[in-house]
Parts: structure tokens; C-alpha cells; sequence
């Protein structure tokens, strides 16, 4: 493989919500948890499932089936907390993302992801990276630092990070 072919793969981890298979740079994942209790917080948003403590740290959790209106499961032996860093207003904050299940990781080629699709004015996808191809399925390739403004995460992030 040359040197031009190698800087244009990039590594993926997949996950699915529900049915449908998503994927984030691997740049942007810390590590991938197994489900644990989640504490709730008072009058936070719907798809806001709580916190956890992450080694003494707390870290908020978000239900993506929710974020995105998507069917709410229960769940199940393969659901995950996948931790990542997301920008927010200038500043890394560490999040969990609830996800059915997470499959691998991938190196998808550019040739391989094709822009978000543009649907109608009013439904904003800029938060859609591209939609990936691998073998015979899409995989839709998220911009984690878009998928929340900073208006979502101001309940979370305003806090000061408190020790557990």
C-alpha cells in the first residue's frame, strides 16, 4: 500500500440502534463498556439517560435511539456504553453513548463513503458524516461533535466535573 492510499483509510467503529448500522471515528472513542447502572437526573432531556462513574469521574450517558426519534428497545447482554470525546463550544467533553451493540472496527477508503444525503431544507443531517459501503450494507458515519449543539449538552456540560 503507498503512502497516498494509506492517509486516505480511516478506522471506524460500528455500532448498531436497532436495525441500522452507524459508525465513529475511532479517533474519537476512548473505549467501549459494558452496560452498567445508569443514574438518572432530574429534568434533563429524554434521550439524556444519566450518569455513570467512569473511574471515579462522572460521565454523562445519552440514549442515540432517542437523540435520533428512532424505536426505543430495553436492553439486552449486547448493550454498550461507548465512551467518546466530543467538542463542545471549543472544549473536549467525555460522553457515553448507549448503543443495541457494537460490531468492529473497519477501515473504510474515501471511494467508499458517500456524502450525507440532503433531505429537504428542514431535516438537518449535518451531524451525518457520509453513508459508508461495506460488502452490501450502508453504514451511516456520524460527526459525533455535531450530533449534539451545545445547547443539548449546556445541562452537562455548565457542571463543574465532579468526583465520585
Amino acid at each position: 500500500m503507498s503512502m497516498a492510499e494509506a492517509t486516505e483509510m480511516t478506522q471506524y467503529l460500528t455500532f448498531s440502534l436497532g436495525d441500522e448500522l452507524f459508525a465513529l471515528d475511532i479517533a474519537k472513542v476512548r473505549e467501549v463498556l459494558d452496560y452498567t447502572t445508569v443514574t438518572r437526573v432530574p429534568r434533563m432531556p429524554a434521550y439524556m439517560l444519566g450518569v455513570i462513574n467512569l473511574r471515579g469521574t462522572v460521565v454523562p450517558v445519552v440514549d442515540l435511539r432517542s437523540k435520533f426519534g428512532t424505536d426505543v428497545r430495553g436492553n439486552s447482554v449486547n448493550t454498550c456504553i461507548i465512551i467518546s470525546e466530543v467538542l463542545v463550544d471549543g472544549k473536549i467533553t467525555v460522553l457515553g453513548a448507549l448503543a443495541d451493540s457494537v460490531q468492529e472496527v473497519v477501515d473504510l477508503d474515501l471511494e467508499n463513503i458517500a456524502p450525507a444525503p440532503r433531505i429537504g431544507s428542514r431535516l438537518n443531517t449535518d451531524f451525518i458524516k457520509g453513508i459508508g459501503r461495506q460488502n452490501d450494507r450502508f453504514i451511516v458515519m456520524l460527526d459525533i461533535d455535531r450530533v449534539f449543539s451545545a445547547g443539548d449538552l449546556d445541562t452537562v456540560t455548565d457542571r463543574p466535573g465532579v468526583p465520585v
